[in-house]
């Protein structure tokens, strides 16, 4: 079986593994920029291990760029950056004593066999611990927004603010929009932290699971 005639290989594994670091501690130059900087290497600082590279054409040098033992040594992993949502403000409610700043937050009921669970929307204000809950079969704008609405008629005083956690069912359009024209304040806990909506979250077990299952 003929296999053809390979050109030998003048650039060896070490070779890349130099050009790997070059490109590391300058950010990757551009070509004319990096050989000058092998030429340096070898010619003005006199290390024999860049002899070969110092002599290495533009075009050959990107040619090692593209081969797979440079790109074995140069994986870059980005890690994943949460997306910034421009809905509510991330701080914590300041009542000063005065009532009108609602928790809120769902709870599932629970699926049955032959049918889905409903959910429950509570809200606790902060000072005077009156709570209202409202139950939707589904979490959605539909049936989310007017369920809103009806619940915050029912408070006997005014609502000037409004904090959940960072949910979906809350972080959106609808309900932003809601709150704007009612004049009320959006304001939303820190991501994964679950304490810093605690006065409801406490609430879940102690009301709504004992009353509704």
């Amino acid at each position: 079986m003929y296999l053809g005639r390979r050109f030998p290989q003048r650039y060896s594994r070490a070779d890349v593994e130099l050009l790997v670091q070059v490109d590391e501690a300058h950010e990757t130059l551009s070509g004319p920029a990096t050989r000058r900087i092998l030429e340096r290497e070898q010619q003005l600082y006199g290390k024999p291990e860049y002899a070969r590279l110092a002599t290495i054409s533009v075009s050959h040098l990107y040619n090692l760029r593209k081969s797979r033992s440079y790109r074995e040594r140069r994986l870059h992993y980005t890690k994943t950056r949460p997306t910034v949502v421009g809905i509510g403000e991330r701080r914590r409610p300041d009542p000063q004593g005065q009532p009108g700043y609602l928790r809120l937050d769902t709870v599932h009921q629970g699926d049955q066999p032959t049918a889905k669970g409903v959910s429950h929307i509570h809200a606790v204000d902060e000072v005077t611990q009156g709570q209202i809950a409202g139950s939707t079969p589904r979490i959605s704008e539909l049936y989310l927004e007017p369920m809103l609405a009806a619940m915050l008629r029912q408070f006997p005083f005014r609502i000037p603010g409004f904090h959940t956690d960072n949910g979906s069912e809350f972080i959106h359009r609808t309900v932003a929009e809601l709150l704007n024209k009612l004049l009320i304040e959006q304001t939303k806990s820190r991501p994964r932290r679950s304490n810093d909506n605690g006065l409801v979250e406490t609430k879940k077990g102690a009301v709504i699971r004992k009353h509704m299952g």
